[in-house]
């Protein structure tokens, strides 16, 4: 191969491995949350942690009761959330330091207050709990009571991670086309990422139904891991999908 021939082959490379880069940037920023939360997973079941271990009363007045009993896995939720936001300040793109650094502080204690206040579950379980109990009692049948509660549930969590990830830096919608356009695009998103967290929140919700043991009472054991760990992936995974997707570099004609 002559050196003419060889120099747009290579030109050519760079772009390429760009984008390859770009994919394997945006996959990682994607899964991390959930790897995230299946770490903490994995370190309570080493652990062996309890509501019987040594912590703070007033701590531990806050966390332990009828949400996290019964609705554990939310505990793990939590944690795929803040490192959501975590990991939305540490990306690249064009989001100055001071914004990602003021940004992402307010995006986590926002996620943090509607998780946990006044006590574990905070607004989201509440939310969710209380529309779908009430929903019940006034008749509506029990599988889609708890879609509904699932719902609300969802929006109120994805509300506040998702303006938290803005804040942190996560970039907007593309620019490109007409306002009306830019508009679809936005609601399109923000469509697919509530349906996507919606799912996420039917399948955590149902823990104890597919066979998780009564942690925080008892350690976990290993059916409980299992259990925990495929719920928490399968949860998780349309959303993680539909974020490595927002970060994905759009292919253009060269």
């Amino acid at each position: 191969m002559s050196r003419a021939g060889a120099l747009p082959a290579g030109a050519g490379a760079g772009p390429v491995g760009e984008r390859t880069s770009s994919r394997r940037g945006a996959w990682a920023v994607a899964a991390t949350p959930l790897l995230a939360a299946l770490a903490v997973l994995f370190a309570v079941f080493l652990t062996g942690f309890d509501q019987r271990s040594a912590m703070p009363p007033d701590v531990a007045a806050r966390f332990y009761g009828f949400f996290l009993d019964r609705y554990p896995l939310f505990a793990f939720a939590l944690v795929y959330g803040l490192v959501r936001i975590l990991a939305a300040m540490l990306a690249p793109g064009p989001a100055s330091v001071v914004r990602r650094l003021v940004g992402g502080a307010i995006g986590l204690a926002l996620v943090l207050a509607v998780s946990l206040h006044p006590t574990f579950g905070g607004l989201v379980l509440r939310a969710g709990f209380g529309t779908g109990s009430g929903a019940f009692l006034n008749g509506t049948p029990m599988a889609i009571a708890y879609t509904m509660g699932a719902g609300a549930a969802a929006g109120l969590f994805g509300l506040a991670t998702g303006l938290g990830a803005r804040l942190a830096g996560r970039p907007g919608p593309a620019l490109g086309g007409g306002r009306w356009r830019r508009a679809g695009r936005a609601l399109r998103g923000w469509i697919a990422g509530f349906l996507a967290l919606w799912f996420a929140a039917a399948v955590i919700g149902l823990a104890r139904d597919a066979g998780f043991g009564p942690w925080p009472r008892r350690p976990l054991d290993a059916r409980d891991l299992v259990v925990a760990a495929g719920l928490l992936t399968l949860a998780a995974l349309p959303h993680v999908l539909l974020a490595a997707a927002r970060r994905r570099p759009s292919r253009r004609p060269g």
